[in-house]
């Protein structure tokens, strides 16, 4: 009887391997094909240093209204969580953002609301970027492939622009409130029909429901897991290294069978351990913790939650500034002065006059940023490390890190120059770093340091993804054929 039960498991197991794996295997090709894409050209985002590219200098003498005005007129009976001040044309304008979401633009020069923008106004604004040519109006969207998400709800609808530029640049601006949203260039356009969009199977008509798609992708990569496992299982079973088969072989198989079975083998570690941590990006039971900062804990941290920061500027800081960004530190005002080249400065809000902040400051500020614990590491990076650094996403340094020994032990990464708290991580989180971060983008800190070894082992584990799967369509097909 156990014999039965062992070749009827067999079967089962061969046979759910077969009928899904022929089901899925043009999923595999596309996503590790697609993987290669995405290594090198990423999906269209609008950056801080882009976006602060393309504003003109503040216009200092024009401002009239203070920021506590502009928080009265927008309703905000909190500090936001956001205020900035910079210009829309010719015209100096806060922009807020409240906890909620909810975003205000205030004029600064008469403190009216702005909540529309012109069709030539929206011309005007993208008239300041650095690879403007001959801007020209596209169309207004309310969503397209690249404006797709919920992030964008409340700047929609949307003006495209085109630059006229080399690179084939165009412009979204908000017809809310004149802010650049996006940007893409031609480049990006074309090569993430072949990257990021089949990778993360984002076609508009089902990324526009955020719940559906994620229902979507989500099931599709946990079928795709159990094709993964059991075809690595069925490859140990097959294989013969000492007891060979009568041809010498170690597998039984030939011609594109065999590809199968001995590229599945060697790759399969690395194919199973592939989509398994692809299925954790969407944080199925949001198992892990999110990296967010809540409203109560940056308002312990800046020591302030009142709608006020400055009743009045005594004078104008004399400065070539795009934007300028209030904060509280500890208690303190702090209006944080940005070039355009993205380099920042601290002000006093009050006077206009050049201030610093100290680390010790900074680090008497984090200590509430959780009530209920202590603060029991104070350092300062000046390399990236395994938990801080740039591959996909740009991390500046030297940053400095404090941690807590809450249940989570907690960190916190913090701008030491501004005092801008830029991002949160615990144990969840760390925990998810190896098991996505590492086993999915192999973002390990000794290849990471060596780029051109990254490369190397990327391509040559997609390469062996794609052999696995290309020759599971060749079976797929023949079989369905018979």
């Amino acid at each position: 009887m156990r014999r039965a039960l062992i070749r009827r498991a067999r079967r089962w197991l061969y046979i759910t391997h077969r009928w899904i794996g022929i089901a899925t295997c043009l999923l595999f090709t596309m996503w590790f094909m697609s993987g290669v894409v995405m290594m090198y050209v990423a999906f269209p985002q609008l950056t801080d240093h882009e976006r602060w590219s393309a504003l003109p200098p503040l216009a200092w003498d024009k401002v009239r209204a203070t920021p506590d005005r502009a928080m009265a007129i927008a309703g905000f009976t909190e500090y936001p969580r956001e205020l900035r001040l910079n210009m829309l044309n010719d015209t100096p304008v806060y922009r807020l953002l409240g906890w909620d979401g909810t975003r205000k633009t205030v004029s600064a020069v008469d403190g009216r609301i702005i909540d529309r923008i012109t069709p030539g106004e929206a011309l005007a604004v993208t008239g300041f970027h650095r690879n403007a040519a001959r801007p020209r109006m596209i169309n207004t969207i309310d969503r397209d492939q690249w404006s797709v998400t919920a992030r964008f709800d409340p700047l929609r609808p949307l003006f495209r622009i085109a630059l006229g530029d080399d690179a084939g640049t165009e412009l979204y601006v908000s017809a809310r409130t004149g802010e650049i949203a996006l940007d893409t260039t031609r480049t990006e356009r074309i090569w993430n029909w072949l990257g990021s969009i089949p990778h993360w199977i984002y076609p508009t008509v089902l990324r526009k429901d955020g719940t559906m798609w994620r229902q979507v992708v989500f099931w599709i990569s946990g079928i795709c897991i159990i094709v993964a496992v059991t075809g690595f299982w069925i490859g140990i079973l097959r294989l013969r290294l000492r007891r060979r088969y009568a041809s010498g072989a170690v597998t039984p198989y030939r011609g594109w069978m065999a590809w199968h079975h001995v590229a599945g083998l060697v790759g399969g570690i690395s194919v199973v351990t592939w989509i398994f941590s692809g299925w954790l990006s969407l944080n199925p039971g949001d198992y892990f913790s999110g990296r967010g900062m809540p409203r109560d804990m940056m308002a312990r941290y800046g020591g302030h939650d009142a709608p006020q920061i400055v009743a009045e500027f005594s004078s104008k800081p004399q400065s070539a500034a795009v934007e300028a960004r209030f904060t509280w530190l500890g208690g303190r005002p702090l209006m944080v002065l940005v070039g355009r080249d993205g380099h920042e400065n601290i002000a006093d809000p009050p006077t206009g006059l050049p201030t610093t902040v100290s680390v010790e400051q900074i680090f008497a500020a984090a200590s509430r940023l959780l009530p209920n614990a202590t603060m029991i590491l104070r350092r300062r990076l000046e390399q990236p490390d395994a938990y801080w650094y740039s591959h996909h996403h740009e991390r500046q340094v030297p940053v400095l890190r404090v941690g807590f020994d809450d249940t989570g032990q907690t960190w916190f990464h913090i701008d030491p120059l501004t005092g801008d708290v830029l991002g949160r991580i615990d144990d969840s989180g760390r925990t998810y770093r190896w098991l996505f971060n590492a086993l999915h983008s192999l973002d390990f800190p000794l290849l990471l340091n060596h780029r051109p070894a990254w490369d190397a082992i990327v391509w040559l584990s997609s390469l062996l993804g794609m052999i696995v799967s290309a020759s599971g369509i060749v079976i797929g097909w023949r079989r369905l054929s018979r």
